[in-house]
């Protein structure tokens, strides 16, 4: 979970290509993050579910 635990991959991150720069919010919290930031509210999109179970299975 360590290699996949971070903004990018949680259901809640949402990007929105502006003019000057990308910016990426969290939903579920309602403010701006970056995409390695870490909370424990995270929730991992489905596909990296799937990877991480994978990983496990190795």
């Amino acid at each position: 979970m360590k290699d996949f635990h971070c903004c990018a991959t949680c259901r809640h991150f949402k990007v929105e290509k502006k003019a000057e720069r990308m910016k990426y919010h969290c939903s579920r919290l309602g403010f701006e993050t970056k995409t390695n930031y870490k909370f424990n509210c995270w929730s991992p999109k489905e596909h990296v579910i799937t990877l991480m179970n994978t990983d496990k299975s190795k």
